[in-house]
């Protein structure tokens, strides 16, 4: 509904329509855009350009601005670790306050966007974010959207909550104590120089973790038993394995992860690259057998896995399977 009201009058109303300031010589174009919300502050500009009376748009009860709207969608997805942007033509934006694993519940944002005239719009899941990463934005299609349908996003939010899932948070890094065990006899034996522990330790720093120590063996099943639990007693809480993964007979690296007494969780994954990673836990240390893509390709099953570990998740099977969807990444 529109009605001409004195400028004084209008404060809490809504614009239906752009208004122009011209200034002869210097601007012309936009002083307030449409659905502007007019506050007591907005007064003297209106004035300026000459507006004593104005049209504005009353809001009917069960209808709610875009912004406030936007606002609330906002303030119902938010958890741990984020911060909200103010409300700008209909929009709000959630973001990161840390260097975390960001957690988005997908069920949830796939309901919500179900809903007619309300939108949620994210990043994926475990995806390693920085401080001021966007996370979330969120919106409705229409100037004026009836309030239902936000409630109805609100409850949602509140019944999934009540389920025990997490709509959306940051999950910070922990600083894990890290052992590396370098396999094979070229490297061993100063053939070659080892190429992987320095791309692991610069992944693993970058999470805010640290390589406490690393050590070289051959080739050979009881000498990674014997490392393995070496580092076990030093209290490491990731143990990391490079190299001898692949299924040629000398390649003992995963008979020897086993052979340690770990829990497999997983030889292999469906992503490529980091097909032939191995996933395993000796007690509650989660032990890593690396493929030699680690060392050459950017972006591997490592370093999807990695991050999630050092923000302290267990990796299950149903984890490894869900790679697959998207886990192309090999020309």
């Amino acid at each position: 509904m529109l009605r001409e009201v004195k400028v004084e009058d209008a404060i809490g109303m809504i614009l239906p329509h752009d208004l122009t300031q011209i200034l002869p010589g210097e601007f012309k174009g936009r002083l307030f855009r449409k659905g502007h919300q007019v506050t007591e502050a907005d007064i003297p500009a209106l004035l300026s350009i000459g507006k004593e009376h104005i049209y504005v748009m009353e809001l009917q009860p069960g209808y709610l601005h875009e912004d406030e709207a936007a606002l609330r969608m906002a303030q119902a997805v938010a958890g741990n670790n984020v911060s909200l942007t103010e409300p700008h033509e209909g929009k709000v934006n959630v973001k990161s306050t840390i260097h975390g694993l960001a957690k988005v519940d997908k069920i949830f944002i796939d309901r919500v966007n179900e809903i007619d005239e309300v939108v949620l719009s994210t990043i994926r899941t475990n995806v390693v974010v920085q401080p001021g990463a966007s996370l979330i934005g969120t919106r409705v299609i229409p100037l004026i959207v009836d309030e239902a349908r936000v409630e109805a996003v609100e409850r949602l939010a509140a019944a999934r909550k009540d389920e025990g899932f997490t709509l959306l948070e940051v999950k910070p890094f922990r600083k894990l104590r890290v052992g590396v065990i370098t396999t094979g006899s070229e490297v061993f034996k100063g053939r070659i120089k080892d190429k992987f522990g320095p791309v692991v330790k610069e992944k693993v720093a970058e999470l805010g973790s640290e390589v406490v120590d690393q050590r070289y063996v051959l080739d050979d099943g009881e000498a990674i038993v014997g490392e393995i639990h070496a580092l076990l007693a030093q209290g490491v809480d990731l143990i990391l394995v490079t190299g001898g993964m692949s299924v040629d007979p000398d390649d003992r690296t995963p008979g020897a992860i086993k052979q340690a007494g770990a829990r497999i969780v997983s030889y292999g994954t469906p992503m490529l690259p980091g097909s032939m990673l191995m996933i395993a836990y000796l007690g509650d240390v989660p032990i890593m057998g690396l493929p030699g893509c680690v060392m050459h390709d950017p972006y591997t099953s490592f370093d999807v896995l990695l991050p999630r570990i050092c923000a302290g998740e267990e990796i299950v099977r149903s984890d490894i399977t869900e790679m697959g969807y998207g886990g192309f990444y090999q020309c």
